[in-house]
């Protein structure tokens, strides 16, 4: 039997071209099967003011939104796939 990987994202990363941590955490995920929709804030306004909201005014990244509506702010790869198992 072959399990095969969602269709849909599971996740929306907010991230930037420069950040560390976002490419450290793509590379976590995509090794993991985590399919995500990545957006780059600097090159989208609205994103980057969706990321302050959720983040008390600050362009912090990787912020992750996940099927259900909640955030992650640079969350370790262990809580995403936590946060993942129980949606």
């Amino acid at each position: 039997m072959t399990i095969e990987p969602p269709s849909e994202p599971q996740v929306t990363m907010y991230s930037t071209i420069w950040c560390g941590y976002c490419q450290r955490l793509k590379a976590q995920m995509s090794r993991e099967g985590v399919t995500f929709v990545e957006i780059d804030i600097e090159h989208d306004p609205e994103a980057a003011d969706f990321v302050e909201s959720v983040n008390g005014g600050n362009q912090t990244v990787p912020t992750l939104v996940f099927a259900d509506g909640t955030a992650m702010t640079n969350p370790p790869l262990r809580e995403v796939l936590a946060k993942l198992e129980t949606l």
